[in-house]
């Protein structure tokens, strides 16, 4: 076969203007390939070695939708950004809250849960709501710490045979969402559209339900 010497001089220069699409990659493998931590339960967790949690069965409807199988891949958090960032994984579920940092560095799903720490006390509880919140200022000190990296935030599902009752909140609402590599949009308004169907349908308020004993699948009201 010959190639006129224009063409072939242009070939080394478009090579490096080629890019595929996340969603092409992940299409051609039939995988997307999900990092997580799985020590967090109600979140993702391991139980007699195999993996269990909110997240674990979101990622497995998310796959589903995009008519793709879902790797889940057990890693640390040092490796976790990180390897979203070099391509390694496709994805990250793993309770990410949307901070301005990290959308410096990386481009999201739509929120997928909404998470608050609030003041839990007895019911039996006789001191009034404002004495209590003098501790508001150290929780919501250390609370802010947390908050500030990308990360977990301490939540577990309140267990209806305690004798508790809710109090304020000690900290912010945070959104959480999916993380993956700036510059696929074609992927991201895969995933989007992939959610709003788990939503629209009902599934993610009942996995939400399921493993939160609550709706965290909507913002909480003021």
């Amino acid at each position: 076969m010959r190639f006129l010497p224009g063409l072939i001089l242009l070939l080394p220069l478009l090579s490096p203007f080629a890019h595929a699409e996340l969603i092409d990659d992940v299409n051609d493998r039939g995988e997307l390939r999900i990092a997580l931590e799985a020590n967090t339960p109600p979140f993702n967790f391991k139980e007699d070695g195999k993996l269990s949690g909110f997240e674990i069965e979101l990622g497995q409807l998310l796959a589903v939708e995009l008519d793709v199988r879902a790797d889940f891949v057990v890693t640390d958090s040092t490796d976790l950004l990180p390897g979203v960032e070099s391509g390694k994984y496709d994805i990250a579920i793993n309770h990410i809250a949307l901070t301005p940092e990290l959308k410096d560095r990386f481009d999201f799903s739509e929120p997928y849960s909404y998470s608050s720490a609030q003041l839990i006390v007895r019911q039996e509880e006789q001191r009034p709501l404002g004495t209590l919140l003098a501790l508001k200022d150290v929780a919501g000190k250390q609370l802010d710490a947390a908050f500030s990296d990308r990360l977990l935030i301490p939540y577990a599902p309140r267990d209806s045979r305690l004798p508790v009752k809710e109090g304020a909140k000690v900290g912010p609402t945070l959104s959480l969402a999916i993380p993956f590599q700036k510059g696929n949009p074609a992927f991201q308004a895969s995933l989007d559209r992939a959610l709003q169907r788990i939503k629209a349908d009902g599934r993610l308020m009942a996995l939400s339900e399921k493993w939160f004993g609550m709706d965290a699948s909507q913002p909480p009201k003021p």
